[in-house]
């Protein structure tokens, strides 16, 4: 590990808490000048550290940038942690990794994404440190699922538990793979996996994950999303979140109970909606199936399980898009 990164997972340890350069200095076996470089580096990279005469220096409590030793005391399991300052998509440069045997739960996440990718290859609006830009390399052969599709649908459910645990909010579902909070998007789920071609067995998942953590929209697209926190200060960091998220992933095993999770936080359950795919059609939304399909009633009292489509709340179109 280099200096910079000994002294920053030093100082999360004990953020808003002051270390003397002597102290740090001791506990790394390094020299006080070794400790001030790592310092004006750190800072240099966009850390806020403070210093004070006989004090020492201190991590703020408000300093957000995304680090493995910022991420590595909340996580519970012994995962590969990939962190860049910029890629075109995390997803694209996690299934990079995977081609080239990343273990199941390595962790891809950056600063910002210069073609972050949605649905149906719709653009991700990815503003450089307002976001969480993440994606996660799933292994069949340690996953309980039967049905890998149902891990879009449950990456939600672990998206929604996260944020409610640590930053006490309490978002919403909108079928298959979109969060909203104030009927606002706030997070969208991308999952890709690639089969080997003579096996026919899925070699490998990515999961990725796009949360709108702080700031503001632009004014095209503030009638349909929203940050996590948009006039407040974040309640946690990035490096947390991300690291409660795959936890959770990670841990996920009751697949009934999961799906209960899922439809209790729907937003649409009992509404009328719009459904567009092959056709468009406006219906009542009624239930999930045991794969997470959307049950819905047409006008002619015909029931569908739609795998797939646009769905939306009918008396909601304007924010739900």
């Amino acid at each position: 590990m280099r200096t910079k990164d000994k002294v920053l997972a030093l100082l999360e340890t004990r953020r808003g808490q002051s270390i003397s350069g002597e102290a740090i200095a001791q506990e790394l076996s390094i020299s006080r000048a070794a400790v001030w470089k790592a310092i004006q580096t750190l800072r240099d990279e966009g850390h806020h550290i403070s210093a004070a005469p006989k004090k020492g220096y201190a991590l703020s409590e408000d300093s957000d940038i995304l680090s493995e030793q910022g991420m590595r005391p909340f996580l519970t399991q012994d995962v590969g942690v990939h962190i860049y300052s910029s890629v075109g998509s995390t997803n694209e440069t996690a299934k990079e990794l995977a081609m080239a045997g990343a273990a199941h739960g390595t962790v891809v996440t950056a600063e910002s994404q210069s073609a972050g990718r949605g649905r149906y290859g719709r653009s991700f609006y990815s503003p450089a440190g307002q976001g969480i830009y993440m994606s996660l390399i799933l292994r069949p052969e340690h996953l309980w699922l039967n049905t890998p599709t149902l891990i879009t649908s449950f990456a939600a459910v672990a998206v929604c538990e996260a944020v409610e645990v640590l930053c006490h909010k309490q978002p919403k579902i909108k079928w298959v793979n979109d969060i909203f909070l104030e009927q606002k998007k706030i997070c969208g789920i991308l999952t890709e996996a690639v089969t080997d071609f003579e096996s026919g067995q899925i070699g490998w998942i990515v999961v990725g994950i796009g949360i709108n953590f702080t700031g503001e929209f632009p004014p095209e697209l503030r009638d349909i999303a929203t940050s996590l926190f948009v006039h407040e200060l974040p309640a946690v960091t990035r490096n947390q979140l991300i690291a409660e998220i795959v936890n959770r992933m990670l841990a996920m095993k009751d697949e009934q109970a999961l799906l209960a999770q899922y439809k209790s936080r729907l937003n649409m359950l009992n509404k009328q909606v719009l459904v567009r795919g092959s056709e468009e059609y406006t219906a009542t939304a009624l239930d999930i199936d045991d794969t997470a399909r959307l049950i819905v009633r047409r006008a002619t009292g015909e029931t569908q399980a739609l795998s797939s489509g646009e769905v939306s709340i009918v008396n909601l179109n304007k924010n739900n898009g």
